[in-house]
């Protein structure tokens, strides 16, 4: 197993995204993606090789006019195909071509190769949707977000967070259903902690960094090459992600998911940047959604999402990360949901500024929104964001941001989830979020809350709600308000 390799941030400015030197993205338009080429999984366990070429006609005349070497994969595996080596890119259905996810491939060059001229280039081509850097997305959103270990802590402190949101009283209401999976789209999880093995399902790598020649002094920790059926956690971030979620309660509070199941997913690494002891988490845009589509096509119902790229960070003609993979889970019938972002400026991060996710921003012990959120009009509502306590790579850690807000939503909408099922309906993310919204609690009247979401999220009111309009359903009722 790989323990340090070192990575670059080629040419990026505090302006522009980072990206991943020498690949790059391309979606062609429906109807002319070729079939032959492999998907990435196959390719990195040895099964298939990359494909040399792609259209046999000007997507590749561009690639080799730029670039004496040209690797060509389709980024994610066909739903049908999730159990079958050499052939994870066929077949897919209309759904994944109508999103573009069969669409999509990675192509390795050159790493001297200009990345921008190859882009702008494409671009050009008929047959050429979208053509992008691989960028990257990194841990904390800012460092507001900050994660300190704990050896000891007040549980009646732990219990405030849980009770500011009406934690026991939900869970008293709905217990969850262990059927109900919650995907943890993060750093991974660390398996066997005490708090969490219990709850978790088998999960999976798709951290990949594979480069020869990386630099700029930042450290990989862990592993890093090919995907596997390896989601450890190096980081924390997604371990406490995970105890807010659906900790056991042995020493901090239940997981506010009570009895529905974690599917730990690592498409971020650990890695460490100067100037930095911890390590932060990082990905690139296409390894995440590769995790994603995994996770909706293995039945994850609700979608945790506490990374975010600022969509101001992207370059003019960029596709906005994770649109494709997020229409594809609202089509599949799951809740996607993303913290908000930790800059405190009014701007969108993605995913949590792409339509159909529910956008959490944070607040404190007192409901203030805090001063670290980012704020827009995108953001459904608030959860308890600061000096939350959850468990960590050493045992428990107190954490701050809007990444550690976002797994209480993520519990309260698959609450939501089994409330409807426990009473042969269905819900659909559109309906879990005007619920959440229309059951917030208002911030304190003191509170500039613009931008910060409907209020602040009361998740016994939430299934209270839910119930009512059930009932109004059942009744025949009209709920009146664009209800279920």
């Amino acid at each position: 197993m790989n323990h340090a390799h070192r990575l670059a941030m080629p040419w990026a400015t505090p302006e522009t995204a980072s990206c991943v030197p020498g690949k790059i993205a391309l979606k062609v338009t429906l109807g002319e993606a070729p079939e032959h080429i492999p998907a990435v999984a196959d390719i990195r366990r040895g099964l298939r090789s990359a494909a040399q070429k792609l259209d046999g006609g000007p997507i590749d005349r561009v690639l080799n006019h730029f670039s004496d070497r040209c690797q060509i994969a389709r980024v994610h595996n066909a739903a049908a195909s999730l159990s079958g080596p050499k052939k994870r890119h066929e077949p897919f259905d209309d759904l994944e071509h109508a999103t573009g996810l069969s669409r999509t491939f990675q192509v390795e060059i050159d790493q001297h190769s200009s990345i921008t001229d190859i882009i702008d280039a494409l671009r050009q081509v008929a047959i050429v949707e979208e053509a992008s850097p691989y960028y990257l997305c990194s841990l904390p959103f800012a460092p507001a977000a900050a994660v300190q270990p704990e050896t000891a802590f007040d549980p009646g402190q732990a219990w405030k967070t849980r009770d500011q949101i009406n934690a026991r009283q939900a869970l008293a209401y709905e217990p969850g259903d262990p059927a109900i999976i919650v995907a943890i789209v993060d750093t991974g999880v660390l398996l066997e902690h005490r708090e969490l093995h219990s709850r978790l399902r088998p999960g999976f790598n798709t951290v990949d960094f594979d480069l020869p020649d990386l630099a700029a002094g930042i450290r990989l920790v862990g592993h890093w090459t090919g995907p596997d059926n390896d989601p450890e956690d190096f980081v924390g971030h997604g371990t406490s992600c995970a105890g807010i979620v659906g900790a056991v309660g042995e020493e901090i509070p239940p997981g506010l998911a009570g009895k529905c199941q974690m599917l730990p997913i690592r498409v971020l690494a650990a890695a460490v940047v100067p100037g930095k002891e911890d390590p932060v988490g990082l990905g690139a845009i296409y390894d995440i959604d590769r995790g994603l589509k995994r996770a909706i096509d293995l039945g994850a119902k609700v979608l945790n999402m506490s990374f975010g790229t600022p969509e101001s960070s992207l370059q003019a003609g960029d596709p906005k990360p994770h649109s494709d993979v997020v229409r594809y889970g609202l089509a599949r019938g799951c809740v996607p949901v993303a913290a908000s972002g930790n800059n405190g400026k009014s701007e969108r991060f993605l995913p949590a500024g792409l339509d159909g996710v529910v956008a959490v921003s944070s607040v404190g012990h007192d409901d203030m929104p805090s001063k670290f959120s980012t704020l827009g009009e995108h953001v459904a509502l608030a959860a308890p964001g600061e000096s939350v306590v959850s468990s960590g790579l050493h045992g428990y850690q107190r954490a701050s941001g809007t990444s550690f807000a976002s797994p209480f939503v993520a519990a309260a909408s698959a609450l939501l989830v089994s409330r409807a099922e426990r009473r042969a309906e269905s819900i659909n993310a559109r309906d879990v979020a005007r619920i959440l919204r229309k059951s917030a609690r208002p911030f304190p009247r003191q509170a500039k809350a613009d931008g910060a979401g409907a209020g602040v999220l009361d998740a016994v009111a939430a299934l209270k709600a839910l119930d009512n309009e059930l009932d109004q359903r059942a009744s025949g009722q009209d709920a009146g308000d664009g209800g279920l």
